[in-house]
């Protein structure tokens, strides 16, 4: 096997002095300062606010500008900022300020100067191989000149200047100050973590999608909100209602409809059939958001219609699944349908703008049959939607449960625990799955569930629900998703979803350390959490158990910035440490272009190392050493094979 390993290897080398650089290059790498990871979490559809963070890579961009230009007080940072961050928009008003072409082309000059003075600064930690991939093809030969030609002293100032001024004559200058800040861009962040929730709540997931898909370097830890659209897309009805109704809850059904194509006629028309307008199932949108009366009605109805239909279809699966332990969460058996109360818990709660035209209380969880062919409809649409099936794809592809890397552990919500600290376990088929072992059974079931697609109802797929609400989900954390005591009982009490033990254990180092260890991680790692937003408004902080947890989930969401006060915490980690990034609300990209404005407004640091971190010393480093090592064994037997 190893034979023939090493006889692939030879293919991609024609000489055996190519094997040799290949491995002076390798051994370069290693001893470079490590690329700069972004940790991003929670960004739940608020597209125009994470593409800024992106643009901005939570103040590196800024901080890279301000280094390479420390001692030219001329220039003005913010502005060039500005540039790099949203260069068609600033340069289009800049075409409106400055008027006069010769004043323009100056401007020109001066930009790209600056901005390839930014590329080789922000380059100097890479070999020139990796700057060279860094480059957009149709400009690579010519910012390479521009980069060999900086020292404007030398011999070859007048090359350097004839080739920005050819540029500019060509009318080249707008596409190439473009090319360079999407260079910076990369440089600057060499790679992004997205730990969880890209979907629910706002507007433009499919856009937030569509960044990810284009960027070099990315990796996903799925969220509780993406598990429920990876679990429809692998055909489960449960999460396929619950997120449609989810949309409905905050206005967005056009994301279905407009932005994926998905055809809701028959749903909308069902609901409009059956269910009548209720105050509780108003949509929850933002002063800004602009739906007509009508479309919030529409909402309004459809939410109803999706809470009907999901509390059937959990009904359906609690039964299918004695294993999960959820026959508490059996709300519809649980109703006196004459009286119009409810039991829980003991107590008997009456309902409120409860309407179930549909339900049989004989039997409160079967479909009627219009209602499975509905269900069909709506499953099949969803699944054919050739956007939605890319994005999933990606989704399914770059995502994980969970992922150590450099010695840091990312995961979205949580490792359930018991008040004491011990690993709480799901029993299957005779065996407990507790810790690592339960989060690497998660995910051999949600490759089962997507694997199959076609199959709506076997264990694979029940459990991709399970992910999304039950009790040892560590995607969720909760005893109980109180979704139906919340639309129909007026009792708050009810409406509490009481966390997991390892939201307040947490908070202790021995208990973070031995979840650290736990995962093959040495105890100086960190846990990366999103999941829980941190209201920083009460005083509460993102770095607990002296800062072995870090918790980023700040409330990109606008739902949530009135509990946080924030807008969003980022997590910078590069070869100086680790700092962590708390944003204040995004405003528009008009404001930024025009008025220079950002939206970090605060860098704690949360690590500082005595010496730069090296590649060697990453995941990537060790892929790299490996790389090294087979090489250099291919070079000294290189005739052999």
């Amino acid at each position: 096997m190893k034979e023939k390993y090493y006889q692939l290897l030879k293919e991609k080398f024609a000489e055996k002095e190519d094997v040799l650089t290949e491995i002076i290059n390798l051994e370069a790498i290693l001893r470079l300062p490590k690329g700069t990871e972004h940790f991003v979490s929670d960004v739940h559809g608020e597209y125009e606010a994470f593409n800024h963070v992106l643009r901005n890579g939570s103040g590196s961009v800024r901080g890279k500008v301000e280094e390479c230009f420390k001692h030219e007080t001329q220039v003005d940072i913010t502005d060039l900022c500005t540039l790099i961050y949203y260069p068609k928009e600033k340069i289009i008003l800049e075409k409106s300020r400055i008027g006069a072409k010769a004043s323009l082309h100056q401007w020109y000059y001066e930009k790209i100067l600056q901005l390839v003075q930014v590329t080789d600064y922000a380059g100097k930690k890479y070999t020139r191989s990796k700057m060279h991939k860094a480059f957009p093809k149709e400009f690579a030969y010519i910012m390479e000149e521009l980069l060999n030609g900086l020292d404007t002293k030398s011999d070859k100032q007048d090359y350097y200047t004839s080739i920005v001024e050819k540029i500019v004559a060509l009318n080249q200058a707008p596409r190439l100050i473009q090319a360079l800040a999407e260079t910076i861009q990369r440089l600057v962040v060499d790679h992004l973590h997205v730990v969880g929730d890209i979907y629910d709540r706002g507007p433009q997931p499919d856009a937030i999608m569509e960044r990810l898909i284009g960027l070099h370097s990315v990796d996903i830890q799925w969220g509780n909100h993406d598990i429920i659209w990876l679990a429809a897309m692998g055909g489960s009805l449960p999460a396929l209602v619950n997120l449609i109704r989810i949309q409905a809850r905050y206005g967005n059904l056009a994301i279905l409809e407009k932005s994926y194509g998905i055809h809701l006629r028959p749903l909308i028309e069902y609901s409009q059939q059956y269910y009548t307008v209720q105050p509780h199932f108003n949509p929850v949108m933002d002063e800004a958001d602009e739906v007509s009366l009508r479309e919030q009605e529409i909402c309004n109805q459809v939410q109803q219609a999706c809470a009907i239909l999901q509390f059937k279809l959990e009904g359906q699966l609690i039964h299918r699944r004695p294993e999960f332990q959820m026959a508490h969460r059996l709300v519809l058996e649980k109703i006196d349908y004459n009286a119009q109360t409810i039991e829980l818990h003991g107590r008997t709660y009456p309902l409120e703008q409860f309407q179930a035209p549909t339900i049989d209380p004989s039997s409160p969880c079967q479909l009627t049959n219009e209602e499975t062919c509905l269900l069909h409809q709506l499953l099949t649409s969803y699944q054919d939607s050739e956007k939605l099936k890319r994005h999933m794809d990606f989704l399914y592809e770059k995502g994980q449960m969970y992922l150590c890397y450099n010695n840091n552990l990312l995961l979205h919500g949580c490792v359930p625990l018991h008040d004491n600290g011990d690993f709480k376990s799901l029993r299957i088929d005779n065996h407990s799955y507790a810790g690592k072992a339960l989060l690497d059974f998660y995910q051999e079931q949600v490759e089962k569930c997507y694997a199959k697609p076609k199959v709506t109802d076997d264990f694979a797929t029940d459990l991709m629900w399970y992910l999304w609400a039950g009790e040892n989900s560590s995607l969720f954390g909760k005893k109980a998703m109180t979704t139906f005591e919340r639309y129909y009982i007026t009792d708050k009490k009810s409406h509490i979803e009481e966390k997991n033990a390892y939201y307040s254990l947490r908070n202790e180092e021995k208990i973070c350390e031995e979840i650290l260890v736990s995962f093959g991680l040495p105890k100086t790692g960190h846990i990366i959490n999103g999941h829980t937003p941190v209201k920083e408004k009460q005083g509460e902080s993102p770095m607990k158990a002296n800062k072995r947890m870090l918790v980023i989930d700040g409330g990109f969401a606008k739902a949530y910035q009135k509990k946080t006060g924030i807008a969003g915490y980022t997590l910078l980690s590069n070869s100086y440490g680790m700092l962590l990034a708390a944003h204040q609300p995004f405003t528009s990209i008009e404001d930024a272009v025009e008025n220079g404005t950002d939206i970090v407004s605060v860098l704690r640091v949360v690590e500082q190392v005595d010496s730069r971190k090296k590649v060697a010393e990453t995941n990537i480093g060790e892929k790299l050493k490996q790389e090294s090592e087979d090489l250099l064994y291919l070079y000294q037997n290189f005739d052999r094979f």
